[in-house]
Parts: C-alpha cells; structure tokens; sequence
C-alpha cells in the first residue's frame, strides 16, 4: 500500500490530500502540521477553513485513509511520497526583502525529511517556490540525509481557486507534474501521474522539466492578476468617457482569443497569491538583470493599489469630501466570496482608508470571524471606530453609506427598501464588486457608485451639499 505524507493543513495541503484519499481509498493519507490548534480542528466538526464540499469529504475519509496528526516524524518516516505543501510568504527583512519568497518553511521541512528518512522517497512542491527552489532542496537533502537514501523532487503546483477548491482538485482542468529528465526522475514522474490517473483523465495530465513547472505556477498568477489589473484601468476609462466596463467587457468575452474569466471590474484583487507571485516573479527578474521585464510586471500590482485608492477616494469625495464621524457599513471582508480568506483582501485597505478619515465602520461578513478582523486592521486605537456586526440590517442601521467589499450572493438578495428606510439620508451604496441592480436601487432613493459605470450617471445623481 502506497502511503502518502502531506506536511501543511492549510488551505492547500488539507483539501489536497482530503480529495487524493477520497479518490485514491487503497492509498493512505496522512496530513500532518506543528500546529496542534490547526490539526484539532481538522479532526473537529468545525474545520479551520471554510471551503464548500470540502466538509463532506473529509467525513467521508477521514478516520479511513485519511488522518490529521502532529506527529510529523512518525508520518515522514512511513511515507513512500511526501507533499510539501508548507507557507512560502514575501521576505519581510534581508536581501529580497519585499519581492522574494521566504522558504524558511520549506527549507525546515527539507531538513526534517532528510533526518527522518530511512528508506527512497519523492518528494513533491505542493506550495508557490521560485523557480529552481528544487536545486535547492536537492542540496539539502543530500547533504543531510543518511548514507543510501534517495530523494527525487518533483513540481506539481497547484492551480486552487478559493471557493471551488474541492471542485477544481475533483475535476481538474489540468494537472502539471515537473521532474529530473533522467530515469530515475521519470520513474518518480510516473509514480505520481498514477495516482492522479485514477480520476483525472490522461489529456488532462501535463508531464514537463522542473523548472517549467515551478516558472508556470508564478506565470499563471502573474497571467490572471494582469486581466484583473486590465479590465480595473478600463473601468476608470469608462467612467470619465461614458462607456459601460459590463459592456466592454462582454465585448472582450465574446473574442474567443481572450474569453470571458477574470473580466470583472471589482475593487481590487486579493488572495494569498496574485501579489505575492508577482512579486517574487519581479525579484527573480530583477536578480537575473531583466530589469524592463520585472517594471511591467511591477505595474501590474501598482493598477491593482490604484484601484482600492481610487475607491477610497470616491467615497471620501462622495459623501461631501468627509466620512469623519460618519457610519459606513462594510458588506464582505473575505477577499472573495465561499471562502473565509482575508489574506490581502482589498476590504483592508479600504477600511483603513476610511478610518484614515474619520470614519466608523460596520463590518459584516459571513463567513469571517471577528478575531480575524481585528487582527487584520491591527485594531489598536482605532477600535472605537469599528464594530464587527452577525447581521447585513444591523451593519446598516444608521449608516451613511454601504461599501460592498465582497460578492457574496446573500448581499444580491437582501431587502433594500428595508435598508433604506433605516440609514441615514442621503443614503449612497458603494459597489466594489458591481453585483447589485443600479436601477432598481435609484428607483428606491439610493445613490449609488457602481465601478466603472459612467461617472456622469453618478454624479447627477449626488445631491449638493
């Protein structure tokens, strides 16, 4: 019997491994994490992350061929294949400070597999590394592991979205494997393609060299937060000259050479992801003297500030040039919706924006906790200012204004006749995610922004002060 090692119970290495052992019940899967807080709850019913589908499989298995454990020694040491799937955040200090990957993680959990292992292993990247991060940990593998044991490293990246994890690990639209060119590195290539075989059909599994798989992690970020950055500096456009972005970009959906996802004006990315990559794709640029690469794809992240800047500053500028003392209720801190992330969540930046002027926020989220907000605005003196609400009526009681921050269904249902009767008047709506009916809430007494719909619309419809 195979068995099979993740270390990290994240958001990438627990649904990773709950669906190889859903699919894969001969194999045994053991998910392991220093973390004793993260492993108890993964063997609770309350997970520490919240992804849709991924509770039922993890009841499904775990107890089976699925286990959580701290042990991690224990796991290393019985596991034929270990998937690394630890932190890999920006260095926030030393060279690189700002741009390169810290692989603090990743280099501890090599050197615990090099100790632990007596016997051949393959050794996968699960987690976002640099390219040729796997010279690296070849090196320190050989160097400290004991005398006859083999390690081959293999890239696999993941290509997760949170909110449909579960479904893009079940039906994947492709899954990429990057070995050593060599036997012995395609034998390992092999080995892991046979397990994704078992239900991800062949067409769909991508076999290349090492470095192309690591490269093609940090191109595919790079690749889709430029169309988020695109489509967001023509939503400014369109508000100055008139055109509609929803048009536009229906438009643009329509040429098959482009196609119609991460087309959707917003407020700004987030996510672990996007900046992180790009970043580390800039260090790695500028490290190599491809300076006039690593500013194009620098201008990619400078778009993605202008646009949570530049929605501060509407609302600021709205609501007669001052929100000081004002309430503003804050729908959404999660950076995207069916998911419990606030990892660079554009909700940051605007609600410390808003609080740079005065403002009282709020904020409703539901999926979110309030811990997890407070430590995300790093609420000191400012918390006199922010309250943290269970309820979207109670978030607008009051209130001055709605910023929609995140693009929850339950916020396109929700009755604005009630919501109007009970804020405060004039009563604007901020949409940074363009999901609410313009019209019908004119038609209501709002006055409402929605990205990158014509400006002129907008301000008409501002009462002077």
């Amino acid at each position: 019997m195979v068995k099979i090692c993740g270390i990290g119970a994240g958001y990438v290495g627990g649904p990773t491994m709950a669906v190889i052992a859903l699919k894969c019940p001969s194999i045994e899967v053991a998910v392991v994490d220093i973390s004793h807080s993260r492993i108890s709850a993964w063997n609770s019913d309350k997970l520490p992350i919240y992804e849709p589908g991924l509770e039922e499989v993890v009841k499904q298995c775990r107890g089976k061929n699925l286990v959580f454990s701290t042990d991690v020694e224990k796991h290393i040491f019985e596991a034929d294949i270990i998937f690394v799937s630890v932190n890999t955040p920006t260095k926030s200090s030393g060279l690189g400070a700002g741009k390169a990957a810290d692989l603090t993680y990743w280099e501890s959990a090599a050197r615990m597999v090099a100790d632990v292992s007596k016997s051949d292993k393959i050794v996968v990247e699960k987690s976002t590394v640099p390219v040729r991060t796997a010279e690296a940990i070849e090196k320190i593998l050989a160097h400290n592991s004991s005398k006859g044991v083999k390690f081959q490293i293999l890239s696999n990246p993941e290509f997760l979205s949170e909110g449909t994890a579960i479904q893009d690990l079940i039906s994947p639209d492709r899954v990429l494997i990057g070995g050593r060119e060599g036997p012995e590195g395609q034998e390992a290539v092999l080995k892991l393609k046979g397990i994704y075989d078992q239900w991800v059909p062949e067409d769909k599994i991508i076999t290349t060299n090492l470095w192309s798989a690591e490269l093609s992690k940090l191109a595919d970020n790079a690749f889709l937060a430029q169309r988020i950055s695109s489509i967001n500096a023509m939503s400014a456009l369109c508000e100055i000259t008139g055109a509609e972005v929803s048009q536009l970009s229906d438009a643009l959906s329509k040429n098959t050479k482009i196609g119609p996802k991460f087309l959707n004006a917003s407020v700004g990315f987030g996510g672990s992801c996007f900046q992180k990559d790009i970043l580390n794709l800039v260090y790695i640029c500028e490290s190599n003297g491809l300076i006039e690469v690593a500013n194009y794809w620098k201008q990619v992240i400078k778009v993605n500030d202008y646009q949570k800047n530049r929605f501060v500053n509407r609302v600021v500028s709205s609501m007669f040039n001052t929100v000081s003392g004002k309430k503003i209720a804050v729908f959404g801190f999660a950076f995207k919706k069916d998911t419990s992330d606030t990892r660079k969540t554009p909700a940051i930046d605007v609600c410390k924006g808003l609080l740079g002027d005065n403002a009282c926020l709020s904020i409703y989220d539901p999926r979110v906790s309030e811990d997890q907000i407070q430590k995300d605005l790093s609420m000191g003196s400012e918390v006199k200012q922010v309250s943290i609400v269970r309820d979207a009526y109670e978030a607008t009681k009051d209130a001055h204004g709605i910023c929609i921050l995140t693009e929850w269904d339950e916020f396109k249902t929700l009755d604005y006749e009630r919501v109007f009767e009970n804020m405060q008047k004039p009563a604007f709506v901020f949409d940074g995610r363009n999901i609410l009916n313009v019209d019908k809430l004119r038609e209501i007494g709002f006055i409402v922004y929605s990205i990158g719909r014509p400006l002129h619309q907008w301000m008409n419809n501002i009462p002077k002060p």
